[in-house]
């Protein structure tokens, strides 16, 4: 059989943290004996007390959603939020939440805190904190710790250290349950281990001396915490055991001195949720008095997020509070902070990059001044107001399920601490004006329980389960609100739900089957009150009286309007001398505190009551008429206040009425109060009411009237005319940029709610612009981009588009978009705001041009011209090459300014301008003049002789009166360049010389290198030489090692005559390559193989020059052929030439092809820096001179 879900939770639930089952103790059942020692006021004070619903300590905190299965598990919690879509919340007044917290007092621990104060003078409470167990903290620096079942099971301390440290201000447990850490209000802190009670380390010098500790808070690092004393720092606290000696590091985290942190709250996760990537990071959330600071202790520290507050009040607490929240199908941490009566969520992701990233979401307006923000669960929140008030609130839509008061409590607040009265009261006011109201040692949470500490009592408040929900009201005898909470269980639409199956089709069957069970209890509670039951016709009877009550109550009515007008019912008219009577008797009987025969449960004015339930407009109808013949009656407009004040009392402060009827009232007494006679007098709050109906009237002028309305507005997710309330707030409008953009970008809004308020904000688009021009810019640059041309053709306005394009397009501001932001803009806009700068911000035109390339020459020239802009005109001929005309059109500008004061004729005009007096408007000009006409003649004298540009400047009439240093800047510029030029000559010659020493030097090595034959005979008649020894024989030797007798290569016509010499080639190579020798061109004598460009002439010496027996001695001639001597001629010719440059350039193209047919060419690297292929020779322009 299996077992319910109820009831499975509940077995779970136990097992996790069963804190206490209070039940009545049977005598019989467990056979306890009789004992004559009576009972102890303490035994008395701890015995537990019967209840009706006993206390379990559930453990609702988060699943483990690998594990869930969607078929069969119960929705806690999470998996509500995991499995359920998100559905959008059903609109309606009428909604039943029922009562949705449980409350429980944890008798057995209150008992113990009094009698421990009473007793051994343990103090007050002064600090909870809830795990596996619970310790409480005293005034007497006590700490004592509780098991499940409400036992004492460690008192930590003395009362004589309590008088050294002072009363315990903090308390923490760390994850596992083995270790607690007390703050104190003297400055210490303490470490137990829970296990023995044994002390493990006491730290004094943590943080600086003479502050007290607000908060000290395990992370979910086991030897990690963090502390905030009363100077507003928070230190990191790092445990360690080095050989035995337990030791305890502190790094500063936040100082006081950058603004007072009062509240710190690190990221818990679940054994669940202990692979969670966040969780590597140990978050840590701070609140100062001004803002949030999100950072990460690990791998290092790091400061993720810091977000201001805004405007709020100074004694507002900050709160913060982390739950894990499933978004999309994943689960990440959601931090809830805010100071005052907003609300602000931030989801806290990492991607894939390991980059931490913030999500700010839609945030929460109260009503209310809050002291305390918990997670009850991932959809549902419970604050606590400066009234001691709880609210139950559903954070997805918004909406407050319920309220329950907590003044019987006597909340135990921390103010004491805050203004660090133990050590001196050294803080700063804010600080204590803060401390007034905080309670955060006083609330925690643990496995979706809240627990709230009081001077002598512990709360708990714990999710009642959906059918715990259903049968508190049948207890109540509300059908129609359990129906109504039923059918929206059954729909899926109810919110804090818990206990119910997740499957739809399981849920609508369980839920279906207590709607049976709660019609069947209504028919079974309708038919005992017939007056005889089992018989139709009298039940029939019964029914059909009920409905001759209405026909009734309509005459009622009527009768009542009548006597009140002075009518008769239903003709005629009272007599004149009984119509005062009547009224008066039909006033007092309508505001009868209670009718004849009362019972003891009757309200009070049950016949107004009765009256407003039949039917509320129609009876206000009737007092409204009558109210219109009270005009001099004194006791006829005292009944008039009189019903007005019974009818507030009876329909605001009752929940009976719905809040139209409520809404009917308001709009009868706005309508009496705004007689001109008018006499009534209504307390301004009440009309607090009025805002469930205000969005029906028109949208009212009045400044605090536009807040209202887009508080409304936002209640029924109506952005888009919010939009229309911040345009006619004068206060508020420059915040209308902000929200734009929150709704546009943030999730949580549908598409058809963005894209209205999209549509909107470019209506408005014109307003937009008059209000803030940067602003709109930043606005259209992210969310309008494609609709820039239309909204500039929407503004109409030619300074309007002005303002807009010159944000817009500021190179500035679009450097400071987010990279993701993709701003494609034409031409065409540019150079519409060139056009706009012309006509509102000349002097800004050429600035812009400077900055901006995005326009087109052309067209910025003709507008430029259009508006007679000179400066801009010559820059932008400048930029496309037209200096002349650029020159010009400065000249022209720098004449017109100057010839009416100096008409002289032939004169430069860089004499003119730097001569006598210029208006101030040419000033500016005439500089920049000045600087071009310097560039252009430095320009000309590396083209003209500088001498002569000299003579001109010094002959010209205007120098005649001119001083030297005026042209100083010029003669010293042109020295400059004749000198670099000067030094570039020489370097070029030394160059050009040491290159042609190193060709002529190796042509040399080359041409009179000694040639070895390979044979001592000729290749043609293969006679030795030696032969003709008596004989003067002429013996030719190629470079390729053959030998050969003059004569024979004449005969073998291998010889080509060429300015009365021969030039030779060897028989054999050139028979060897297939042709003959005499067909061949006279340009393959050039070839390395077949042509010897080292010709020797040997001649046998018959006298004196005989050798030896082993031979002769051989004289070599070293000769140049003719194709040598015309290179050499020619080298010899350009060198003598008056241009270097035509050297270098022959050089560089002939050096090349030359080199090819030396016999041993050189090695590249080796020789000449022309060799190199890559070799430029680059001339640097002369330095600037300044003026």
């Amino acid at each position: 059989m299996t077992e319910s879900p109820d009831s499975r939770s509940l077995v779970s639930a136990s097992s996790q943290l069963n804190l206490m089952e209070i039940e009545a103790i049977d005598d019989k059942e467990f056979d306890i004996p009789q004992v004559d020692t009576p009972p102890t006021l303490e035994s008395i004070l701890n015995e537990p007390e019967d209840e009706d619903e006993p206390f379990i300590l559930e453990d609702t905190c988060l699943l483990n959603t690998e594990n869930i299965d969607a078929h069969s598990c119960e929705t806690s919690s999470l998996s509500v939020y995991v499995h359920l879509r998100r559905r959008k919340a059903v609109e309606t007044n009428a909604t039943v939440h029922g009562s949705v917290l449980r409350r429980n007092v944890l008798k057995g621990i209150s008992a113990q805190i009094v009698s421990a104060a009473d007793k051994v003078d343990a103090g007050l409470p002064t600090a909870v904190t809830v795990s596996n167990v619970i310790a409480v903290g005293t005034s007497h620096g006590l700490a004592l710790v509780f098991d499940q079942n409400q036992a004492l099971r460690l008192c930590l301390g003395t009362t004589a250290t309590g008088a050294e440290y002072g009363a315990v201000s903090a308390l923490s447990i760390n994850h596992d349950c083995t270790r607690l850490l007390c703050g104190f209000a003297k400055g210490q802190i303490t470490m137990w281990d829970l296990a023995n009670g044994k002390l493990l380390r006491t730290i004094t010098d943590a943080h600086p001396p003479g502050t007290a500790i607000l908060h000290v808070k395990f992370t979910d690092h086991p030897a990690l915490a963090v502390c905030n004393d009363s100077g507003g720092s928070v230190f990191e606290l790092s445990f360690r055991r080095v050989m035995g000696m337990r030791t305890c590091e502190s790094r500063c985290l936040f100082s006081g001195s950058k603004g007072e942190v009062c509240c710190v709250e690190p990221l818990h996760a679940g054994p669940e949720l202990k692979d969670h990537p966040i969780t590597h990071y140990s978050l840590l959330a701070m609140a100062s008095l001004t803002k949030i600071l999100l950072i990460g202790l690990k791998p290092s520290l790091k400061v993720w997020l810091t977000f201001p507050y805004g405007k709020t009040d100074p004694a507002s607490v900050p709160l913060l509070a982390w739950q894990f929240v499933a978004v999309q199908k994943t689960i990440n941490p959601v931090l809830a902070f805010c100071r005052g009566d907003t609300i602000h969520f931030l989801l806290v992701k990492k991607d894939e990059s390991g980059i931490i990233h913030v999500i700010k979401h839609r945030q929460l307006q109260l009503s209310c001044d809050l002291i305390s923000l918990s997670w009850i669960n991932p959809r549902t929140l419970v604050l606590m107001d400066s009234t001691e008030k709880l609210r139950v609130v559903d954070r997805p839509s918004q909406e407050e399920l319920e309220t329950v008061d907590m003044a019987e409590l006597q909340l135990v607040y921390n103010s004491s601490h805050f203004k660090s009265l133990a050590t001196g009261g050294n803080v700063s006011q804010a600080l204590a004006l803060v401390g007034e109201k905080t309670c955060y040692q006083s609330v925690c949470s643990y496995a979706g329980q809240i627990m709230y500490l009081g001077t002598k009592s512990v709360h708990i408040m714990t999710l009642r389960n959906w059918r715990e929900r259903v049968d508190h009201l049948l207890k109540q005898e509300k059908f129609m609100e359990a129906l109504s909470l039923a059918w929206s269980l059954h729909e899926g639409t109810a919110k804090a739900v818990l206990g119910l199956f997740a499957d739809p089709a399981k849920r609508k069957g369980v839920v279906a089957d207590k709607m049976v069970e709660i019609l069947l209890q209504y028919v079974d509670r309708s038919l005992k009150k017939c007056p005889e039951q089992g018989k139709i016709q009298v039940m029939e009877q019964h029914f059909q009286v009920m409905d001759e009550h209405v026909v009734m109550g309509n005459k009622l009515l009527v009768y009542i309007s009548c006597c009140l007008a002075g009518r008769a019912y239903p003709l005629g008219d009272i007599p004149e001398d009984l119509v005062p009577q009547v009224k008066n008797q039909v006033f007092e009987f309508l505001i009868r505190l209670h009718s004849v025969e009362a019972a003891q449960e009757e309200e009070v004015y049950p016949y107004i009551r009765t009256l407003l339930h039949f039917d509320t407009r129609e009876f206000l109808n009737v007092l409204a008429l009558t109210f219109e013949d009270f005009k001099n009656d004194k006791q006829a407009l005292e009944y008039q206040q009189r019903i007005v004040d019974i009818l507030l009392k009876v329909m605001v402060d009752n929940s009976d009425f719905t809040p139209s009827q409520v809404g009917c009232l308001f709009t009868f007494l706005a309508r009496q109060l705004a007689k001109p006679d008018n006499t009534l007098f209504v307390n301004r709050k009440l009309f607090d009411q009025v805002n469930q109906i205000f969005l029906c009237a028109p949208v009212p002028m009045a400044e605090d009237a536009y807040q209202i309305c887009e508080f409304m507005y936002d209640k029924k997710h109506l952005y888009n005319k919010i939009v229309d309330c911040y345009l006619k707030d004068p206060l508020r409008k420059e915040e209308l940029f902000n929200y734009i953009h929150n709704i546009l970008s943030m999730p949580g809004y549908s598409s058809e709610e963005k894209q209205l308020v999209w549509v909107k904000a470019l209506q408005h688009i014109k307003d937009l612009v008059s209000i803030s021009s940067p602003k709109t810019a930043e606005l259209v640059a992210v969310h309008f981009a494609d609709e820039v041309q239309s909204i500039i053709t929407s503004l109409q306005d030619d300074y309007l588009a002005f303002q807009f394009l010159k944000c817009l397009l500021n190179p500035s501001f679009r450097e400071g978009l987010n990279p993701q932001t993709i701003l494609r803009l034409g031409p065409d806009l540019h150079e519409l705001l060139v056009d706009l700068l012309c006509q509102f911000s000349p002097q800004q035109v050429t600035a812009f041009l400077k900055t901006s390339q995005d326009y087109r020459l052309e067209e910025a020239i003709q507008i430029t011209e259009k508006h007679k802009l000179h400066e801009a005109a010559a820059y932008l001929l400048e930029k496309k090459g037209n200096v002349q005309g650029a020159f010009e059109v400065l000249l022209q500008k720098v004449v017109d300014g100057i010839i009416s004061q100096q008409t002289k004729e032939n004169h430069w005009c860089i004499m003119n301008l730097a001569e006598g007096p210029v208006s101030p408007d040419c000033f500016s000009l005439s500089s920049a003049l000045k600087e071009l006409t310097m560039k252009v003649l430095n320009s000309m004298s590396s083209f003209i002789a500088p001498p002569a540009i000299i003579q001109r400047i010094l002959q010209d009439p205007v120098y005649g009166k001119g001083k030297l240093a005026e042209i100083q800047g010029l003669i010293l510029g042109m020295l400059e360049t004749f000198n670099y030029e000067q030094t570039l000559l020489e370097t070029t010659t030394n160059l050009l010389n040491s290159d042609l020493h190193w060709s002529l030097s190796h042509l040399r090595k080359a041409v009179s290198r000694g040639l070895h034959p390979r044979q001592y005979h000729c290749n043609i008649c293969l006679q030795q030489y030696k032969r003709w020894q008596e004989s003067e024989e002429e013996i030719i030797i190629f470079s390729c090692g053959h030998l050969y007798h003059c004569q024979c290569l004449q005969r073998k016509e291998v010889g080509v005559l060429s300015e009365r010499q021969y030039s030779w080639s060897c028989y054999k190579c050139t028979s060897n390559q297939g042709s003959r020798p005499a067909d061949r061109p006279s340009a393959e004598s050039s070839r390395s193989r077949s042509t010897s460009l080292a010709q020797t002439k040997v001649t046998s010496a018959h006298r004196g020059i005989v050798t030896e027996a082993h031979g002769r001695k051989m004289l070599t001639e070293a000769t140049l052929d003719a194709q040598q001597t015309q290179a050499w001629d020619h080298f010899r010719t350009l060198y003598r030439g008056p241009s270097r440059l035509a050297v270098l350039t022959e050089l560089t193209h002939s050096h090349g092809n030359e080199r090819a047919g030396f016999s041993n060419p050189v090695h590249p690297g080796t020789g000449s820096i022309y060799h190199s292929e890559n070799f430029q020779l680059k001339l640097s322009p002369p330095p600037l001179v300044e003026e």
